[in-house]
């Protein structure tokens, strides 16, 4: 394999070009049965080489750093902000989703501004703090405070910048184009390494000083010239700035096609061409849709909202927003966490029993898959009913009910092994089943098996409640 080749993509690398650097001992320090199940699992990103003892050793030096030379993603991974909460960006092996899967979820920011009234800003930063959603087993969050000079001075920004960071631990990005400003705010966040927005033609000598005197990541800002924004990548990375971040520029109206074109090509240019100059995070700016004016904010919030989503789907890796309303914020961070949900593995739940309210031995015992989204559902609905009962949770390898039924993945069989194993019989002392309406076709295999009778449910769990009250006191009598 080429140099260019190993470049152009991890999907053209095979088990084979790392097993070769390995050690070859198949001592299963790893945790692997051989050297080649690692090399496997290493190729697919399931475990880092440095799982690999061994290969730690002095005498494997040089293979380590071909291996990570090999493996180094195209996108290169920054941090930003320190301690638990820092954020990391980038790091991304491919273009495409389906080919591998998306590392470091694309980061969200609200702003404040140096002007904002003392009360304003306070709300702002504990509105970013508390945001939090529960989504089919996740806890999806806003990740940083995007603290921007507008009015231009340096003392004033200064003063901002210290209050948010006594409110909060967010990491930060310092946002105006005058070092000036740039170095007042880094001087009240010394060592909290954040994110200074921008550097440009015009400045980036200035901003390359600061990113290295305080060890902080750049965002290099050139709209809409790609060419420009590659030239200041090499100029800053000559310079000795490693860690950049690019800005080709946002353009909610009429330049939203270029927008979305120009993410497209650096990533497609880092991660189909290899070059390393536009291999680094894309930072998007969603807050500039307030810049347009609207009879209505909500005009402002929808079109924010829209450039958001375009590009989370358009490889950004950070967002600044503005907008803190819930109806803005939701959609974006779902559609970000399922666009980074690994799409080799379905989005599962541990089998067994679940316990809702305070059931006793005549309550219901209900059934569902392991498949996440279902099982949330399915669970919602049943605390939102206020039910008292049982359900039991089949290991269907993360599938739906339908699905799962269909592919033989939920059958009879399944259904007697999870009864067993989970002893739900001594917790009740009636033999009823309740499973749902789309698996109505096993009843009769079921019922045959366990011995315990089978209610066949609603088609969707939101008609729990109802089936209950209606069907289980006459079924359970």
């Amino acid at each position: 394999m080429t140099e260019r080749e190993v470049k152009r993509g991890i999907r053209e690398l095979s088990p084979i070009d790392v097993y070769m650097l390995l050690p070859r001992t198949n001592c299963k320090e790893c945790g692997e049965e051989n050297c080649m199940a690692f090399a496997t699992k290493v190729v697919n990103r399931e475990v880092a080489i440095e799982h690999c003892p061994p290969l730690l050793k002095k005498e494997h030096e040089k293979s380590y750093k071909k291996l990570w030379e090999m493996l180094k993603p195209p996108v290169r991974e920054i941090t930003i902000g320190t301690g638990d909460r820092a954020v990391r960006i980038g790091g991304k092996l491919v273009m495409y989703r389906h080919e591998l899967t998306y590392f470091n979820p694309t980061a969200i920011a609200l702003d404040v501004t140096d002007e904002m009234p003392n009360g304003e800003l306070l709300s702002r930063v504990k509105k970013t703090e508390d945001f939090t959603y529960e989504y089919i087993g996740y806890t999806l969050r806003l990740n940083m405070m995007a603290v921007r000079s507008t009015s231009n001075d340096p003392e004033r920004f200064r003063s901002t910048v210290k209050k948010v960071l006594e409110s909060t631990t967010l990491p930060l990005v310092l946002c105006s184009f005058n070092s000036d400003v740039v170095e007042a705010g880094l001087m009240a966040a010394p060592k909290s390494r954040p994110l200074i927005y921008a550097a440009t033609e015009n400045n980036w000598k200035d901003m390359a000083e600061l990113a290295l005197m305080y060890d902080c990541p750049l965002v290099v800002f050139a709209p809409n010239n790609l060419r420009l924004l590659r030239s200041l990548a090499k100029t800053l990375r000559d310079y000795g700035v490693e860690d950049l971040v690019l800005d080709p520029g946002t353009f909610p109206g009429e330049g939203l096609t270029d927008t979305l074109n120009n993410f497209t090509m650096i990533r497609r240019l880092a991660c189909k061409k290899g070059d390393e100059l536009l291999g680094f995070p894309l930072v998007g700016t969603p807050i500039v849709a307030w810049a347009e004016g609207a009879d209505i904010p909500e005009v402002n919030m929808w079109r924010e909202a829209y450039v958001a989503s375009m590009l989370i789907n358009r490889y950004a890796d950070i967002l600044i927003m503005h907008s803190a309303e819930g109806w803005v914020l939701l959609p974006t961070v779902i559609l970000r966490q399922n666009i980074y949900t690994d799409p080799r593995k379905p989005v599962a739940v541990e089998p067994g029993v679940r316990t809702f309210g305070k059931p006793d031995e005549s309550s219901p015992v209900m059934l569902t898959t392991n498949f996440a989204l279902t099982y949330y559902t399915v669970a919602a609905d049943i605390e939102a009913g206020g039910v008292n009962g049982y359900l039991i949770v089949v290991d269907t390898e993360g599938i739906a009910v339908d699905s799962s039924v269909a592919g033989r993945k939920l059958t009879a069989d399944k259904v007697a092994e999870v009864i067993k194993e989970t002893k739900v019989e001594e917790k009740v002392k009636h033999r009823k089943l309740i499973i749902p309406g789309k698996a109505a076709r096993l009843s009769g295999e079921i019922e045959e098996l366990t011995g315990w009778e089978i209610l066949v449910g609603p088609m969707d769990s939101s008609a729990i409640p109802k089936f209950l009250q209606e069907k289980w006191k006459q079924g359970s009598g």
